[in-house]
């Protein structure tokens, strides 16, 4: 069994309306060395398996389900093995 985290975030191309809002708040509280904040989601993944069989299953929930590829992107980061 192999835990994987998926990371899904906006493009940098695309406008994230979260990030901006969240960034206005953290300047409203005084911390204008704050220049960015990007806002994204994770998905934690137990995959029977190791290895390319993984890599395999993760491109394909992510190409298939979890990212809009007109505005995101993913990583994803094996998190443990057994």
């Amino acid at each position: 069994m192999t835990k994987v985290r998926i990371f899904v975030t906006y493009k940098q191309s695309v406008f994230d309306p979260q990030g901006e809002t969240i960034k206005d708040a953290i300047h409203t509280l005084g911390h204008d060395d704050v220049k960015d904040v990007q806002v994204g989601k994770f998905f934690d993944v137990n995959v029977d398996g190791s290895g390319n069989t993984v890599e395999k299953t993760i491109k394909e929930i992510a190409d298939q389900l979890l990212v809009n590829f007109n505005m995101e992107t993913y990583t994803y980061q094996v998190m443990e093995e057994e």
